[in-house]
């Protein structure tokens, strides 16, 4: 659905959705046993989440048999890219070099990951020169 891109998902539908990129398609029992793994989380409380998802249009689902199988509906990147964008207009006010300042800033940084943010960087700029 187009609008599901507009949608925020909350730090718990977040999880679930992280579950369900990795396995592609999951059931309730499967996604309930990746979420336990790191929290004790009662089965249907994961069913009604998932259930809110479905009518948020966040995940699909379909009937195999006695079960449904739930995928998300929207896509990974899609998701990083609205809630980066959110999380920087409210706490950078919009500034994207603050947001790279303040993560440079205070994260280890390795040689590798500096080469990748220059490539970016060069990009950035050729495209500005074009």
């Amino acid at each position: 659905m187009e609008n599901s891109a507009l949608i925020k998902p909350t730090e718990s539908e977040l999880e679930i959705l992280q579950i369900l990129w990795q396995l592609g398609k999951g059931t309730v029992r499967q996604v309930n046993d990746e979420l336990s793994k790191t929290r004790e989380v009662g089965y249907t409380t994961t069913l009604k989440l998932m259930q809110i998802m479905h009518d948020k249009h966040i995940v699909n689902r379909t009937e195999e048999g006695r079960y449904h199988l739930y995928e998300a509906a929207i896509g990974e990147e899609e998701t990083q890219q609205l809630l980066l964008d959110k999380f920087v207009d409210a706490t950078f006010r919009g500034s994207a070099m603050k947001l790279v300042m303040q993560a440079l800033g205070h994260q280890e940084v390795s040689l590798d990951e500096l080469d990748e943010i220059k490539k970016l960087i060069a990009q950035k700029e050729q495209n500005l020169g074009n």
